[in-house]
């Protein structure tokens, strides 16, 4: 597994208990990643640390439509057999 380094100060300026402020960056970065059409919904959900269930809801909190394509769906049931 690879890391990103955020720059001194990042997560402590969420104003989130400091045991939810990885959690809140990884799900935001996946629904942006998502909403962009970097990453298929599997992919996105796994970065976000969620469940299919857990990560709709998100999406649908955010106004973001599901973008499935034939590649993504390829994508998700490869995900599904590691």
């Amino acid at each position: 597994m690879s890391s990103i380094d955020l720059p001194s100060g990042v997560l402590d300026a969420i104003a989130a208990p400091p045991a939810d402020r990885e959690p809140i960056v990884r799900q935001e970065l996946a629904v942006s990643l998502y909403r962009a059409e970097y990453l298929s919904f599997g992919t996105a959900r796994e970065l976000a640390g969620l469940s299919e269930a857990g990560f709709q809801p998100l999406l649908g909190e955010r106004e973001v439509e599901r973008h499935d394509t034939a590649a993504d769906l390829a994508l998700d049931v490869e995900y599904a057999r590691d």
